[in-house]
């Protein structure tokens, strides 16, 4: 590593992160000889992460804002503890180019892509303009960010629906809404663009046409400060839900070899022209047609990069160390026939069997696979409390095989060893994805997944199995307690028949609920109320948006039941709201 550390070097890395990615960076760092800082919110004290660090240092508040996203504490924290290089991780301040500016400014390395290229790439308005320019086909879309919904009808009167509407600033599938019916734009719109501000701090949007059923494929990339631009793989992101990726794969399977080498090469062209530096990912859509169109570039560290490093035997966090430090990007053979295939299961703490709802508490039990082909990225042990001010996501289940089928019979084993109770998880919509005919392409040469299959499809197929899914329960049941609702352990309730399980969450939300329960707006998830649409008294029609609320970096639009007047309505923006509870009532 030394040699590396010629150009800019530094000895001691700052984690600007939290959970899994944080505990990733600081196993890297410990391979590469350097030392690393972690900083930590108060909720995440005694995290992993902070005990994986040589330092931790405490950020003071609970809050995101508080805390990851306040760039001034974070540099107070690289000061007071000697840090001379910064690593953002994903999410946060990552893809903030002032805080990469500002990192700089203060002396330390930044360790990821200049200020310029991050200002470029992460407008995704002017990135449209830059693939363009380099011959890369783009979906039609609007030239600038909109003023306002009425801006976006306008769009649509000349190209059609479905369009989707996105945040000109940021990733991560927040800051999107897909808009079918004319009616529904003013609403979307609004959604859209408050989600955008909460996440990133920048209101803008602007709209393009929605491709149906596509698969999302992207580039992982690798570049450096000599010009070296490397392709090292390409990635399948097809499987989501409300454009957050649940499982991702790599190669991407059942690609021709020419469109792979269009891929490759369009996603190069884009990382030249922009003059990248260190790991990017330049994202496209595949249509049921075969043609490519590009997406955004994520001018960061992926979530999903696990499954590149597996498949092409490269840590692509030392790399970004080795490349911040004006090393040479490694030699790779990304390979149009690649040798083995990795996939990453996402296990969050959310509840499929109410459409993927946040669940929040301590984790009582937590027990993760392992044994050949299998990697686990964890975030939380046995213990660790899930809050809902930060991202759901708990581990990543990373297998690996000589081809996919292999990798999906070791998916398969491993999420059957993995156990997790306190909190509801996705493990049982993993689990029976991994034998659904259409993503493990059982029989066929393709799968026929695309981006919204999930919510169109798999949602309704499925939605009983995972509901009497006894991961789905937990084995908990809740309890009135000092008049609050308690988790308790209940033996055997596993085990129970489909139907006395049924029969119990009917009996349980049945006492939540007041007798006229079709006039209530409830709160689906433990979360904060975002914005309100409505004032007390205020009349509304049936589907007329009342408020939003946020849980987990998600956002959530609450409507009315029916036809009538605001009733109770007795909450403020930023007040948190317990899981289940009436907002207000429609009153006819």
């Amino acid at each position: 590593m030394t040699a590396e550390l010629s150009a800019h070097e530094f000895r001691r890395v700052l984690i600007a992160n939290r959970g899994e990615i944080a505990w990733r960076v600081a196993r890297a760092c410990d391979d590469a000889g350097l030392s690393c800082v972690a900083v930590f919110a108060d909720g995440d004290a005694a995290a992993p992460f902070v005990a994986a660090a040589d330092e931790a240092v405490a950020l003071g508040g609970a809050s995101a804002a508080e805390t990851y996203l306040d760039a001034a504490k974070l540099l107070a924290a690289a000061r007071r503890s000697g840090a001379d290089a910064v690593h953002p991780g994903y999410g946060f301040l990552a893809e903030s180019a002032e805080f990469a500016t500002a990192v700089i400014d203060a002396g330390l390395v930044w360790i990821g892509p200049p200020p310029t290229v991050i200002r470029t790439l992460g407008d995704k308005v002017a990135a449209r303009r830059l693939a363009t320019s380099v011959g890369v086909q783009t979906v039609a879309g609007t030239d600038e960010p909109l003023a306002d919904a009425a801006a976006v009808a306008v769009f649509v009167a000349e190209h059609g629906l479905p369009v989707v509407v996105k945040a000109a600033h940021g990733g991560g599938g927040r800051g999107m809404r897909v808009v079918r019916q004319v009616g529904d734009i003013p609403a979307l719109w609004s959604m859209a663009v408050s989600e955008a501000t909460v996440a990133f701090g920048r209101p803008e949007c602007f709209v393009e046409r929605y491709v149906e059923r596509a698969r999302h494929v992207e580039v992982q990339l690798l570049a450096d400060i000599h010009g070296d631009v490397v392709v090292v793989g390409d990635r399948d992101c097809t499987v989501q839900r409300r454009h957050q990726k649940l499982v991702e794969e790599a190669p991407a399977p059942f690609l021709p070899a020419a469109v792979r080498a269009v891929l490759h090469d369009s996603a190069a062209r884009i990382g030249r022209a922009a003059g990248y530096v260190g790991a990017g990912t330049v994202e496209f859509l595949l249509d049921a047609e075969g043609g490519l169109w590009f997406l955004e570039v994520n001018c960061r560290l992926q979530v999903e990069h696990p499954v590149t490093e597996e498949v092409a035997g490269v840590d692509l966090v030392r790399a970004q160390l080795a490349i911040a430090a004006g090393g040479h990007v490694p030699l790779v053979d990304a390979g149009a026939d690649p040798r083995r295939h990795a996939i990453e299961l996402r296990l969050t703490a959310e509840d499929p069997g109410r459409g993927f709802a946040p669940s929040c508490g301590p984790l009582t039990e937590l027990r993760l696979p392992a044994g050949p082909g299998v990697r686990v990225d964890a975030g939380v042990v046995a213990g660790s409390v899930v809050s809902e001010q930060f991202d759901s996501l708990l581990a990543k289940v990373i297998v690996t095989g000589a081809d996919r089928d292999e990798a999906l019979a070791r998916a398969r084993r491993a999420l059957g060893e993995t156990a997790v109770e306190g909190v509801v998880t996705s493990l049982a919509f993993l689990r029976a994805l991994l034998d659904h005919d259409a993503f493990s392409a059982a029989g066929g040469e393709t799968f026929s997944v695309y981006t919204g299959w999930v919510e169109e499809a798999l949602d309704g197929e499925l939605g009983e199995t995972i509901r009497s899914s006894p991961t789905a329960e937990a084995a908990l049941i809740h309890v009135p307690i000092g008049g609050r609702w308690m988790q308790v352990k209940v033996p055997g309730l596993a085990a129970a028949s489909p139907e006395v399980r049924t029969a119990a969450r009917q009996r349980r939300a049945a006492s939540r609920q007041p007798a006229d329960a079709s006039d209530v707006v409830l709160v689906p998830m433990q979360s904060t109320v975002v914005a309100l649409h409505v004032a007390e008294g205020d009349a509304v029609d049936g589907g007329d948006p009342v408020a939003v609320v946020e849980a987990m970096k998600m956002q959530h639009l609450l409507v009315a039941p029916h036809a009538g007047r605001v009733t109770g309505l007795d909450v403020a923006v930023g007040a948190s709201v317990a899981n289940g509870a009436v907002l207000c009532r429609i009153v006819a």
